[in-house]
């Protein structure tokens, strides 16, 4: 079914869509506060779509995992999980948010082995650092945090590692950089000048830190039911390998030509491969016809291995202007009547962006979210 006017199309579903517009920072479950990730959904918006469109038991599939937050609401909710991402960074915060410790006792005592274990590695040598990197730190703030990223970063210590990115940089005082922006890596030295503000640009600890952030992280985190059953796959969509059938499809696919989540996480990706300086850009977000396949690809998995009756959600985000035809939701409308014959177009639901949740300057970028809802007859 292609869409043709998607004006006129909408069923509801008793979606609560006017709570979205407002934060839910102090709501949320503060798992969700790991590390920042830019263009991550609302929580609220996931826990709302898992919960109209899945039921308890369900598997749930995010092949676009992102910062993991339909992962984890989904989890929350009671859902089974298959999640999937093709960036390091993504696989580091959507395993660490579903292999968090349940009790606060817990992860403050695996910080605490981490901690022990890297003050007893080797003293690092700064100079095989690249300078951009050096730029942000303290040498001796520089120095631990390498030792202790060297421990945090192997397979199963996944949270620890997600809450070292999470204190990585930002200028306040519970960070671990010199004075620079929190999203996005960028320094702000022109603002805080090191003659003006010396303090600012001195050695800072990190235990101190690391604990007070998981302090924070288990605000609002009561811990998983028993027996939580979820996987993670580190995949480009072409090569992901889907559940042999799954209940339900929610994602979000990248923002094409509007994020760039090399450049935007490269301090935190420098940290999980510093073997890797340079972070290879991801063809999907920059190249028409590398997304458009990449679209193509899901749809056919999708079409083959979601459950008949299972629904097929996607949180297309928009840019500013163009035309109709122009719109990604469009685009991907169109690919999905080729590509998914049993994908049925059932509604369009459109979540105006407010400017208080973009993370460019002057709110330029995306402001429209359009969620497909498809199911599968």
């Amino acid at each position: 079914m292609l869409l043709k006017d998607n004006e006129n199309l909408f069923l509801n579903y008793s979606l609560p869509t006017g709570k979205w517009f407002n934060s839910c920072t102090h709501s949320e479950c503060t798992l969700h506060q790991l590390s920042p990730y830019i263009g991550k959904l609302k929580s609220s918006i996931a826990h709302d779509l898992i919960d109209a469109f899945s039921r308890p038991g369900d598997l749930v599939v995010d092949p676009f995992s992102g910062s993991g937050t339909i992962p984890l609401e989904a989890t929350i909710l009671g859902r089974r999980v298959f999640a999937a991402d093709i960036s390091p960074y993504s696989k580091t915060l959507t395993k660490a948010k579903l292999s968090a410790p349940s009790r606060l006792e817990d992860a403050l005592s695996g910080a605490e082995k981490l901690l022990s274990t890297a003050e007893n590695q080797a003293e690092p040598n700064l100079e095989s650092v690249p300078a951009w990197v050096r730029d942000f730190f303290h040498p001796q703030t520089l120095k631990n945090a390498l030792k202790f990223a060297s421990i945090a970063r192997t397979e199963g210590n996944e949270f620890w590692m997600a809450c070292f990115l999470g204190i990585l940089h930002h200028e306040r005082p519970g960070f671990l950089s010199n004075p620079a922006s929190h999203l996005v890596p960028y320094l702000r030295c022109r603002k805080y000048p090191r003659e003006k503000f010396p303090g600012m640009y001195a050695y800072k600890e990190i235990r101190t830190r690391l604990f007070a952030k998981i302090h924070r992280i288990y605000k609002r985190f009561p811990g998983f039911q028993t027996g939580i059953d979820w996987s993670f796959r580190h995949s480009a969509i072409e090569s992901l390998v889907f559940p042999g059938v799954f209940d339900c499809l929610i994602t979000s696919p990248p923002y094409m030509n509007t994020l760039d989540y090399v450049r935007d996480n490269r301090l935190r990706l420098w940290f999980i491969t510093p073997e890797v300086d340079k972070q290879g850009d991801n063809p999907v977000i920059r190249e028409k016809k590398a997304f458009q396949d990449a679209i193509a690809i899901l749809c056919q998995k999708v079409d083959i291995h979601l459950k008949k009756g299972g629904y097929c959600i996607l949180i297309v985000g928009e840019r500013l202007g163009g035309s109709k035809n122009a719109e990604l939701s469009w685009v991907i409308c169109q690919i999905i009547a080729e590509k998914a014959p049993h994908l049925v177009l059932l509604s369009i639901i459109k979540d105006n962006i407010p400017d208080i949740r973009r993370a460019r300057r002057n709110c330029m970028g995306t402001k429209t979210e359009n969620i497909l809802v498809y199911r599968k007859i």
